[in-house]
């Protein structure tokens, strides 16, 4: 079943079943579902607790980096996301349901073993469509990564205009602050 917001409803009706019949992340993309198997994968999960811990002290006071639920989610235009870390300030942290994409000041995902074109693809695409200014993505599979900026109109719909590429072990900033990537572990 293709996504958009025509088969949203029905998608997320399946990804709520999904997510506690199956073991994997389940999002809604505008193509359709995306799946990402689970493993035992703890570069990943430290990746994912590091970056956390050096965007905590690097970021101010009223904003968080943020890991888990509740989902990134806009019905009109069919997608829900699901960020390994999300910088999102804390008021809006209160409330219920899904957060709006639109209160994100930035996304940052840790590439997985099972499906890396979900981050590097379908979040590259999602993500500015969703409205968040800043995308940066992690890759234990070569030690290196990008942050993507600057949403600029074309064409095919929002596109991040500036890339900055990095390699693990070199200081990189994400919106306003520069984190350390010293201790970021690689796959085996």
């Amino acid at each position: 079943m293709p996504g958009g917001p025509r088969h949203y409803p029905a998608l997320r009706r399946a990804v709520n079943r999904l997510d506690y019949a199956i073991p994997g992340r389940f999002e809604i993309t505008k193509t359709g579902i995306v799946h990402d198997l689970p493993s035992p994968n703890r570069p990943h999960e430290l990746t994912v607790a590091r970056l956390r811990r050096h965007l905590g002290r690097a970021l101010p006071a009223n904003l968080l980096a943020h890991t888990g639920r509740p989902d990134v989610e806009n019905t009109h235009l069919g997608i829900l996301r699901r960020p390994d870390v999300m910088v999102i300030p804390w008021a809006d942290m209160e409330g219920e349901g899904a957060f709006d994409p639109r209160t994100l000041v930035a996304a940052i995902e840790v590439v997985s073993r099972s499906n890396p074109g979900n981050d590097w693809v379908g979040k590259l695409r999602d993500y500015p469509l969703l409205g968040i200014p800043t995308y940066a993505i992690f890759d234990p599979r070569t030690g290196s990564g990008a942050v993507f900026s600057d949403i600029h109109a074309t064409p095919g719909g929002p596109r991040y205009a500036t890339r900055k590429d990095f390699f693990y072990g070199e200081p990189v900033t994400i919106g306003a602050w520069t984190i350390s990537t010293e201790d970021l572990p690689e796959y085996p």
